[in-house]
């Protein structure tokens, strides 16, 4: 493993109790932050921090609630320190139909989770880090926000949103040394599959070229470069671990 200097750093991970939050949790602390831990599931959080050690805190909060989040954004800053690094994983996939069955509230519950969301967060966080010039945002999209997948268009719709904030925002964000990038994830084999069908699993795997999922540490390890000071340049842009589905 590469080291990573990020000592003195402190991180919020949004979704960071299981799946690829944690293990990009699991890298931050490996490389000297302290990480704070965001995610509605008090039960799973529990867990994640106990499993992960010294250096981890956590907060129960649901994304897709503004007020909550800049609550716990403050007492963060209050008992661990400034927040310097952000990465939004949190995220859900929905259900598997075609759009013109697709529940309309099934798709506002995806958009508001895995678009919406990804706008509150960094809205809770960003003052702050402007206030001090400095930052490091990943904002987690995926493979369906560039090529979208059939019976999944909820997901892709909202992840391509999350490839569009994030480009807005980086230029956004420039001048006040806040690098906000986005990564695009194949599939994993996280939580995030119990939702979708087999056949539908298949079809995602068959077209990834490296022929096997994505491993969770592969996207920390990407992602512990872009929170880092090294990554001093790049922003609003998107960095691809598909596996070569996809090559732009």
């Amino acid at each position: 493993m590469n080291a990573i200097d990020l000592k003195g750093q402190v991180a919020v991970v949004t979704g960071g109790a299981q799946g690829i939050g944690f293990a990009i949790a699991q890298r931050l602390l490996a490389s000297g932050a302290k990480v704070s831990l965001w995610d509605r599931d008090g039960a799973t959080l529990d867990k994640a921090v106990a499993a992960l050690g010294a250096g981890t805190s956590s907060k129960v909060v649901d994304i897709t609630d503004l007020a909550g989040l800049q609550r716990v954004h403050g007492e963060v800053e209050a008992e661990v320190g400034p927040v310097s690094i952000l990465v939004n994983s949190a995220g859900i996939a929905g259900n598997n139909a075609p759009l013109d069955e697709y529940d309309p509230e099934e798709w506002r519950r995806v958009v508001e989770v895995n678009l919406n969301g990804t706008f509150y967060v960094n809205k809770a966080v960003i003052p702050a880090m402007k206030a001090r010039n400095y930052g490091r945002i990943v904002n987690i999209s995926s493979v369906a926000g560039k090529e979208g997948n059939p019976n999944l268009s909820a997901y892709s719709a909202a992840k391509a949103g999350v490839i569009g904030l994030t480009k807005s925002l980086g230029k956004e964000l420039a001048k006040y040394d806040i690098a906000v990038n986005a990564i695009t994830p194949a599939t994993a084999k996280t939580r995030i599959l119990d939702t979708l069908t087999e056949e539908f699993i298949n079809y995602m795997l068959v077209r990834i070229p490296r022929g096997r999922f994505l491993e969770v540490e592969e996207a920390a390890a990407m992602v512990a470069w872009l929170v880092s000071k090294e990554n001093s340049f790049t922003t609003a842009s998107v960095f691809d671990l598909s596996g070569g589905r996809t090559t732009y």
